[in-house]
């Protein structure tokens, strides 16, 4: 049995929006397994839905380059101590550098990224008095690129096989605003599906029970189809017109999907969260001293 901790506590209470009390004794209950902690509290019937794992804020911005004949581009996430330095020129100045320097040398990993521009990196640090990283990096290729900025805080890259650079933005516009887990249905776990159709069978036990298999089996099958749905990208309603999925709209602009990335500014990251009371009253104390 894992450790019940006070942060495992606190990610379950931040991605269900349950109190301490009831998220510890989920834990309890599920050994230490936050996700079938989640599943359990979900088949009870104490939450309809979990936020996703990494949602968890930290600063900075992403950055996207692509070339100029949509071949090929690279999306990189730099992080702040807080929002006003990602807002501030030196800091935009840093990321665009390393962005440049990233897509010139072809880079497809941070490591040598964040070797180069250490000295670049320390000498803003010490400038604005607040810890700045280079994070990750991603670069892709393909027959068609496109890519999605939404400010300085979600960025998407999407390699399509046909279609054009407008219809791979679009599709990264998309993914931004949805977030899919997978790119296809055929993506998602036999594991995932299965804790799926468990959490259903739990919720609808008293509407299943005492019907035939074959009618309980249509019913699983639709819950699943619709998990399906919400999970993998060519199965999601398009945000621009939602008559349509986005598997379809990329094969009727003439194109198939191949890959999507989406970087999310801080996904991951556990930010401390300060005591604005306790800073004062320390500072207060400290004061009389």
């Amino acid at each position: 049995m894992a450790e019940i901790t006070a942060a495992l506590v606190k990610e379950l209470r931040e991605r269900t929006g349950e109190g301490m009390m009831d998220c510890k004794k989920a834990l309890t209950k599920a050994g230490g397994d936050i996700e079938k902690a989640i599943d359990d509290m979900r088949a009870s019937g104490a939450i309809k839905a979990a936020k996703k794992a990494g949602n968890i804020a930290a600063e900075g911005a992403i950055a996207v380059k692509v070339a100029e004949d949509g071949k090929s581009a690279v999306i990189l996430e730099v992080n702040s101590q807080t929002d006003f330095l990602a807002l501030q020129d030196d800091f935009k100045n840093f990321v665009n550098e390393s962005l440049e320097k990233a897509f010139a040398d072809q880079l497809t990993d941070a490591a040598p990224l964040i070797a180069a521009q250490e000295t670049a990196r320390e000498a803003l640090v010490a400038k604005v008095g607040e810890n700045v990283n280079i994070r990750r990096l991603a670069r892709v290729e393909g027959d068609v690129v496109g890519a999605y900025l939404h400010g300085n805080k979600i960025g998407v890259v999407v390699v399509l096989n046909g279609g054009d650079a407008d219809l791979a933005k679009d599709i990264a516009m998309h993914v931004a605003a949805s977030n899919p887990e997978f790119l296809l249905p055929s993506e998602v776990s036999a594991e995932a599906i299965a804790r799926e159709k468990a959490v259903f069978m739990s919720l609808n036990e008293d509407k299943i029970k005492g019907k035939p298999a074959e009618i309980v089996e249509k019913m699983v099958g639709g819950r699943i189809q619709k998990f399906l749905a919400e999970a993998s990208l060519v199965e999601q309603a398009f945000v621009k017109d939602p008559e349509i999925k986005v598997g379809a709209l990329a094969k009727k602009g003439g194109a198939e999907i191949v890959s999507f990335t989406r970087f999310q500014v801080g996904e991951g990251i556990e930010k401390p969260v300060d005591n604005f009371a306790e800073e004062v009253a320390a500072q207060l104390a400290a004061s009389k001293q």
